[in-house]
């Protein structure tokens, strides 16, 4: 596996989101069956791990820390606060809220440790700008928790090139993650040009569009929790549309000798050293899949076709619904 720089750490070029595990796509796996997915991308050489508080309200920390913190110098630890489940009624229902505050980011630090068991995070993101608390206060609060010694480097994640240029005032930003995918190409407008001008990493999530890119789907059949299902692009009407690209895709994967997944993770790793992708799984047999784009070499010709077969102009729908664009602070294409 070829490395990349994530701020000051070179980690593998494919790292591992690990939400899937336990949040946003039905439910969660067995714990065994998470056990076996971490223990299957170290000995596989991903040396990137990026969790956060939100996924299943602190499972995926905790899994993360049960299983890989015996190889802790192994690999890079990034995980993410300012979106966190909460208890706001006192019955005991935790309930997604986005909170910036400065002593909210600290707390939550507190808690991430105890649940990844290790003294330090290397890589600690806002995970939403909270737009109710200036961007300056939260990323000062993150650099109290670098001076403290509890993370080694600051990330914010859907933020716009505006704001990540107030936040590396602050303190160096490491690391910017958003979706980035052939379907996705929002950070295309400002923020990958800001972000290489920094020196900051683009850490890419949902690199194979939360499974268009995989293969054809059945949208009716998408578990009641799969969030997916509040995505405008997945309702049946747009699917129908968007899944006409796919024909075409999937012949210049079997063209490059590639599977599709593969072909979207390279097509990543060909826009530019900076950019590191995350897929995330459910299982070892994908994570291995993903993993193989590392060897997949793509031409300028086919880098072309793929860019203009799939696109902000030829896919149908925005990616969040009306609440979900609210929350991030991405820039974002003229409808």
């Amino acid at each position: 596996m070829q490395n990349r720089q994530l701020g000051t750490f070179p980690v593998s070029a494919i790292g591992l989101g690990c939400m899937n595990i336990c949040h946003a796509y039905g439910a969660p796996v067995s714990e065994a069956e998470a056990e076996r997915l971490l223990r299957a991308a170290l000995d596989a050489g991903v040396t990137h791990f990026d969790t956060a508080a939100l996924y299943g309200f602190g499972v995926s920390e905790t899994l993360v820390g049960k299983y890989l913190s015996a190889d802790r110098s192994r690999f890079t630890l990034a995980s993410k606060c300012g979106m966190q489940g909460v208890d706001v009624t006192g019955d005991g229902k935790l309930v997604r809220v986005i909170d910036g505050r400065p002593e909210t980011i600290k707390a939550t630090c507190e808690a991430a440790l105890k649940r990844l068991k290790t003294d330090v995070i290397d890589l600690y993101y806002l995970h939403r700008w909270d737009k109710q608390v200036p961007i300056e206060d939260s990323v000062g609060a993150l650099s109290d928790l670098v001076r403290a010694g509890k993370i080694q480097a600051v990330g914010l994640s859907e933020v716009s090139a505006t704001t990540l240029r107030k936040a590396h005032a602050v303190h160096p930003i490491a690391a910017v993650q958003t979706e980035y995918s052939l379907w996705t190409r929002n950070p295309e407008i400002a923020v990958l040009d800001a972000c290489k001008a920094l020196g900051t990493a683009f850490v890419a999530f949902s690199p194979v569009a939360r499974g268009f890119l995989c293969g054809e789907m059945d949208v009716s059949r998408f578990d009641a929790k799969d969030i997916r299902r509040s995505m405008p692009r997945f309702s049946p009407e747009n699917y129908a549309a968007n899944a006409k690209l796919l024909p075409g895709y999937f012949a210049i994967a079997h063209e490059v000798g590639c599977t599709p997944s593969q072909l979207a993770i390279a097509w990543l790793l060909h826009r530019g050293d900076h950019i590191l992708p995350i897929p995330g799984t459910r299982t070892a047999a994908h994570l291995l899949d993903d993993l193989g784009a590392a060897d997949v070499a793509l031409s300028a010709d086919v880098m072309a076709r793929l860019d203009a077969l799939i696109n902000q102009h030829t896919v149908v729908g925005s990616r969040y619904n009306a609440q979900g664009n609210s929350e991030v602070d991405t820039e974002a294409f003229a409808v």
